[in-house]
């Protein structure tokens, strides 16, 4: 059997009692200081990469890793292709869970709750803000599909570079149909810290009320064993 790497996680943990009574102020203050303890460093991994759960029509689970590019306090959010497999699992189930982690930090912030679309302004804004090549490759990628081939691939975006060239405008390539993003309207924020002999802190956010991720009278807390 492979000998197993073992190492402690030396986190700083979690004071409930120093935490916010929402989650807003929690979620934003990790993820800018992850941001900020990646920065200049090209061996950490992307601080906006989370992992999103679904489930499939036929009931299985299904985990993939995008890039969080929505943050508000409606919740987090992505984008990508509508007819994507998460895209379909979506429609046929909106419910949800995501994961930030950052390794390094000994730190993750879990999200359960359920998946709403963007407005397409909210899209437009953000597709508009993409470098030329992602916009092209929006375009050129009919994402989840079978392709015969990397050939194929770039054959398609040689295509839309010529129907669309880049003049360094935002709206040069135009938004697809079929291109959205989706916001986590969360019941549940979960913020784990790894302390040492894996005796971790949870501390959850749980929804009670309507409002939104800085509404205190909407949420209380609980701590959960490791």
């Amino acid at each position: 059997m492979q000998e197993i790497k073992r190492w402690d996680y030396n986190g700083e943990g979690i004071d409930e009692q120093a935490m916010p009574a929402a989650p807003w102020d929690a979620v934003t203050h990790w993820v800018d200081a992850a941001r900020t303890h990646a920065q200049g460093d090209a061996d950490r991994p992307d601080p906006d990469a989370i992992e999103v759960a679904t489930v499939d029509p036929t009931g299985h689970p299904q985990v993939r890793t995008v890039l969080m590019r929505y943050l508000t306090p409606e919740g987090p959010g992505f984008y990508t292709n509508l007819s994507s497999h998460k895209g379909r699992d979506l429609r046929h189930d909106p419910r949800v869970a995501a994961t930030l982690t950052w390794p390094t930090l000994f730190r993750a912030v879990r999200f359960v709750g359920t998946a709403h679309e963007l407005s397409r302004e909210t899209v437009a804004d953000y597709f508009q803000a993409r470098p030329w090549g992602s916009r092209i490759s929006a375009w050129a990628s009919h994402q989840s599909q079978p392709v015969a081939g990397r050939a194929q691939l770039e054959a398609a975006v040689a295509a839309y570079e010529r129907r669309w060239p880049d003049t360094g405008a935002p709206d040069d390539v135009p938004v697809p149909d079929f291109w959205g993003g989706y916001l986590i309207r969360c019941d549940e924020v979960e913020l784990w810290a790894g302390r040492r002999s894996r005796l971790h802190d949870r501390l959850v956010y749980v929804r009670t009320g309507n409002g939104d991720l800085s509404d205190a009278a909407d949420w209380r807390i609980e701590r959960r064993q490791p």
